[in-house]
C-alpha cells in the first residue's frame, strides 16, 4: 500500500518579492536611522572632547555602513585623551557619548522596522 501526497503552493513568487521588498525598505531605514544616530554621537563627542588646539575635535568622526556604525578619532592620541596614562588623567569623550545615545538605539531599530514595513507596502 501506497500513499501520495501533493501540495501547491500558491502565491510563492508573489510572496518573496514581498519579502524582497521588505528586505530592501529595510535596508535603507536602518541605514538611514542608523547614520543620523551616529551623527549625534559624533556631534556630542565634538562637544564633550577636551580642546587643547582643536585637531582631535576636528578628526572625530562616524560613518554608518550596512547595520554597524564606526565612531572614532584619527588623531594619533586620541585614545590617550580617552583612556589616559599613567601621567595623565583620562579625559573620556567618545564613550559617554556612545552611553548618552545608547538607549535611543533600540528606538530607532523598532521607528525602523515600522517604516520599512510600510514602505514595502505602498
Amino acid at each position: 500500500m501506497s500513499v501520495e501526497m501533493s501540495v501547491a503552493v500558491e502565491g510563492a513568487e508573489e510572496f518573496k518579492a514581498e519579502m524582497e521588498k521588505l528586505d530592501a525598505a529595510m535596508q535603507r531605514q536602518v541605514h538611514m536611522r542608523l547614520a543620523e544616530w551616529a551623527a549625534n554621537v559624533e556631534a556630542l563627542a565634538k562637544q564633550l572632547v577636551h580642546v587643547k588646539t582643536g585637531y582631535l575635535r576636528s578628526t572625530i568622526h562616524a560613518r554608518a555602513q550596512n547595520w554597524n556604525a564606526d565612531i572614532g578619532a584619527e588623531a594619533s592620541y586620541a585614545a590617550v585623551v580617552e583612556f589616559g596614562t599613567r601621567a595623565m588623567q583620562a579625559r573620556p569623550y567618545l564613550y559617554p557619548a556612545v552611553m548618552q545615545q545608547l538607549p535611543r538605539l533600540e528606538q530607532i531599530f523598532c521607528e525602523a522596522i515600522d517604516a520599512a514595513k510600510t514602505e514595502a507596502t505602498t
